[in-house]
């Protein structure tokens, strides 16, 4: 589990048929083989480090359902390391299973943030909703807006800095993972489901009775 809190940005070092090898440092001090990074949004397991880099076995579904397929040596990715128990969820509850990909259709500049528009495919949509949660590249955003297809995100400027999302640009492609309790809410609204109670929610730890 992670909180869309991204720790570092790493550089792609190797690109190989079935992983990579990227460049890093403040992600490596607590990082063993066999564990879990959040890399772009995907979650992926380590299979092996050393001082400077790490490497990671990328399946191919991952490839076809992420951007990570797209990455070059030298590319910039969002690293995160998953949430420890009793940690601080500075962001919002993030499984690292990319639900797709949208793209970047519009970027503007707002009073110190940056404004994004992005395309969205219609099996997501649903779960996107004003003033929710989405994770972009593995990046913890708040929608302003939403649309048909599209919705819309603002980038405070300390993560514009310190993520890859500051180097995007117009048509690039990024990986989306819809707030996980949307994706409950909907599952439990739908006909033959029983209605959502004040009992269920407490039962599944939404709410402290």
């Amino acid at each position: 589990m992670f909180t869309g809190i991204i720790e570092e940005l790493g550089r792609v070092a190797l690109v190989n048929p079935d992983g990579l090898v990227i460049s890093a440092r403040r992600v490596l001090e607590a990082m063993e083989p066999g564990g879990s990074i959040n890399v772009n949004g995907a979650c992926l397991t380590v299979t092996s480090l050393d001082d400077g880099s790490f490497s990671v076995d990328v399946m191919p579904e991952t490839l076809e359902r992420t951007n990570l397929g797209r990455l070059a040596v030298g590319d910039e990715v969002n690293l995160e390391p998953p949430l420890a128990l009793g940690g601080c969820l500075g962001g919002h509850l993030v499984q690292g299973h990319v639900d797709a990909t949208g793209r970047i259709i519009s970027i503007r500049r707002h009073k110190g943030a940056m404004l994004v528009e992005f395309e969205a495919p219609a099996q997501v949509m649903p779960y996107i909703v004003e003033k929710g949660f989405i994770a972009v590249d593995g990046v913890s955003l708040t929608v302003t807006a939403g649309g048909e297809g599209l919705f819309r995100a603002s980038v405070v400027d300390f993560t514009r800095r310190h993520t890859n999302l500051g180097r995007r640009r117009l048509g690039d492609l990024v990986n989306l993972e819809v707030d996980i309790i949307a994706k409950y809410v909907a599952k439990f609204t739908q006909k033959g489901h029983s209605a959502i109670t004040v009992d269920f929610l407490q039962e599944h730890g939404f709410l402290v009775s």
